[in-house]
């Protein structure tokens, strides 16, 4: 039986809750996992440890939050994101909407570009 898009949210907004401890009406599909609910590092561990449990899925670490990009000169000069970096990060990400990222390309704002909207198109992928 094939998931809907609904049923695929309605299951990460759980995950999210859990570990995160968030409200449901604090995750929506527009908030960032890192300014909007706080999420750190240790909780994308987390964060991927629980979606694999609910889906059934394997998620490398880095398929979702790419490793490596941002700290990579080819990449990054200056704390910006280059134009091969951008290239980069879209073919690793390419379930995420990088445009507003674009416009800035701070990597110290990067983390904001992890949205639950990210997270479930992200899912519907690995469910494909």
């Amino acid at each position: 039986m094939t998931m809907t898009q609904d049923d695929v949210y309605s299951k990460v907004q759980e995950v999210l809750e859990d570990a995160l401890g968030v409200d449901a009406d604090e995750v929506k599909p527009e908030v960032s996992l890192v300014e909007d609910l706080g999420a750190e590092s240790i909780d994308f561990l987390d964060i991927v440890f629980r979606l694999e449990k609910e889906f059934g899925i394997k998620i490398d670490q880095a398929e979702l939050f790419p490793e490596g990009v941002l700290n990579d000169t080819q990449y990054v000069q200056d704390g910006k994101v280059t134009d091969a970096g951008m290239q980069e990060l879209r073919n690793r990400l390419p379930h995420t909407n990088l445009d507003a990222f674009d416009a800035d390309r701070d990597v110290e704002h990067f983390a904001n570009v992890f949205t639950v909207e990210a997270v479930v198109k992200f899912v519907q992928s690995k469910l494909e």
